[in-house]
């Protein structure tokens, strides 16, 4: 490298982060102190308080009460903001999703179908890819998220000569809507080092063309993962535009705690940075990824504050044990519905082998880690729920909250162990109206499809639960996932399983203060109450008033640590 490539790169890196700075000099700032008066204050403390009033001092809440009492602590330099009947809820916490993936739209091509987006044949999947090739430099990679072979016109994934067709300059890569496979063409096959020779990798299946061992472009689950790498590797101006687009969607959406579910160590410390610079206001929760993160969790090289900042903290480590339900990878106890390729006796598959499985959690349940396991399949669950009963008969703890995420076609009796175990489910509650009507028609069958996302099972047996999004699997919206809990209303029009439909508040607090509690920060943020985090979002109306109509309700302003980050009018 020459002096003058040198001094280019310096250059550009001194830009590089004299802009950054410049964006982190404009991070809102809280006020010094604030008033909201004359409000439906839903306060999700214990009581379920309701309250008319709250002030907050610097980043944190003072107190909450009537408008009289909130006002008697107004002085000259009080911000004042009238309510005049509005909500004030707590800021929604992301329980369990992928940021900053929802950004994904400013550097890929939206691929979804109905009720997400508007793709419904495969020539108009094929076309936003070639929309999106068309923007991008020869040899860049160009993807796009979301396709849906269940709801195209043709019933089926792409192929990899359909992918070829759209470009042999790029590496062309079209991402299933569940997020657990994807097509590749032959340009990113080959650019991975998959061929005719390659073996199926442990957890996962590279799809043959028939009669042939070469690849058709399909790769599920862990098959896929060396191309998700390579799709990862984007530049720093592309990452800034992810992660802003990302942050700009949840402040407007009123989610205060953002959540990137299974990382690498490169992703952990891009987001770190970008959160010590304001890029992204939201507190953050990052579950390192085992696979990723590999053994430095186990030999002592992995030091969560290497990465952790003011607003960012590492939380439980995720293993992935199954895959999705949709993608026909979910890890079941009898067969699918539908017979799977012709076998009706096909159950899908695990990820990580039982026995691999009860190694990895029992060795970092014994160092110490709070862990967050990824389960579909109701086989998955009984795999994962053995395997930590085995580490905690091994290495006991009190109050181990070992994360079941999804947890989607969980039986009455595995949601009885949980309770046993110390294991918390975080459910993908907005299954019922995205993917209902397949579960029940394709997927799992009317029976078993009426007990997906089991919250009142969970309620029943005082399990303490969470709801969340999976996003960018589904739009960052948590009133959906409020309105889906209480009504299980199918994008058909159907109830799905009436009998597990929940209150509003139970299904609020599971936006809140239970997935506060699911990752030990119940003490800081969840609920208003005085001490902790002025994390405060003010809906157009109140979820109580009119549940069936909760989901259109509008978030006018956003405050995390008392600054507002979002403000509609």
């Amino acid at each position: 490298m020459n002096w003058k490539t040198v001094f280019a790169v310096l250059l550009a890196l001194v830009f590089g982060v004299g802009v950054l700075m410049k964006i982190a000099l404009r991070t809102p700032q809280a006020p010094a102190h604030q008033v909201f008066i004359n409000g439906n204050v839903l306060t999700m403390d214990a009581n379920n308080t309701v309250a008319e009033a709250l002030s907050t001092k610097g980043e944190l809440i003072e107190a909450v009460g009537s408008t009289d009492e909130i006002m008697a602590l107004v002085g000259n330099e009080t911000e004042v903001i009238d309510l005049r009947g509005r909500t004030l809820l707590p800021g929604f916490i992301d329980a369990h999703g992928h940021f900053p993936g929802s950004g994904l739209r400013v550097v890929a091509a939206d691929l979804n179908s109905p009720p997400i987006g508007t793709n419904k044949t495969m020539a108009e999947v094929m076309a936003a890819l070639k929309g999106q090739a068309k923007k991008a430099a020869p040899g860049e990679w160009v993807s796009g998220f979301g396709y849906d072979d269940t709801l195209l016109a043709e019933q089926r994934h792409p192929t990899r000569a359909e992918l070829d067709d759209v470009s042999m300059e790029h590496p062309v890569v079209a991402m299933h809507v569940s997020g657990h496979m994807l097509v590749a063409n032959s340009m990113a096959l080959e650019q991975v080092g998959i061929s005719a020779s390659t073996p199926n990798p442990e957890g996962g299946v590279i799809g043959r063309r028939p009669d042939s061992q070469e690849p058709n472009g399909l790769l599920e689950e862990t098959a896929r993962m060396t191309v998700m790498r390579q799709m990862q590797d984007i530049s720093l101006v592309d990452t800034y535009r992810l992660m802003k687009a990302a942050a700009n969607e949840y402040s407007a959406m009123g989610v205060t705690t953002a959540q990137s579910g299974g990382v690498s160590a490169r992703l952990a410390t891009g987001l770190s940075w970008f959160s010590k610079l304001g890029v992204i206001p939201q507190r953050l929760v990052v579950f390192p990824f085992a696979e990723e993160f590999g053994e430095t969790l186990l030999n002592g090289e992995y030091n969560p504050e290497d990465y952790s900042g003011d607003k960012l903290i590492m939380g439980p480590v995720k293993i992935v044990a199954d895959g999705s339900i949709q993608g026909f990878t979910g890890y079941l106890s009898a067969p699918y519905y539908t017979a799977y390729k012709g076998d009706a006796n096909y159950r899908g598959y695990p990820s990580v082998p039982r026995e691999k499985l009860f190694e990895q959690v029992k060795g970092l349940h014994k160092a110490g880690y709070q862990m967050a396991i990824h389960g579909n399949g109701d086989q998955s669950v009984e795999d994962i729920l053995d395997a930590f009963e085995a580490a905690q008969e091994a290495h006991p703890v009190d109050d181990p909250r070992m994360i079941l995420i999804h947890a989607q076609m969980a039986r009455q009796d595995q949601i009885a162990r949980m309770r046993e175990l110390g294991v918390t489910p975080s459910f993908f509650t907005a299954h019922t109206w995205y993917w209902g009507d397949r579960h029940r028609d394709i997927f799992m069958g009317p029976e078993r499809a009426a007990v997906m996302s089991p919250s009142q099972w969970a309620l029943d047996y005082g399990v303490r639960f969470s709801s969340h999004l999976d996003t960018p699997v589904t739009p960052m919206s948590p009133l959906q996932a409020v309105w889906s809990q209480v009504h299980r209303i199918t994008y058909g029009g159907d109830v799905l399983g009436p009998e597990q439909r929940i209150g509003v508040m139970d299904a609020l607090r599971a936006v809140t203060i239970d997935a506060a509690w699911q990752i030990f920060q119940e003490d800081n943020r969840g609920s208003l109450e005085p001490g902790k985090y002025a994390d405060i979002i003010v809906l157009s109306g109140s979820p109580l008033d009119d549940a069936l109509a909760m989901r259109d309700l509008v978030v006018e302003r956003t405050l995390i640590g008392g600054a507002t980050v979002y403000q509609k009018y």
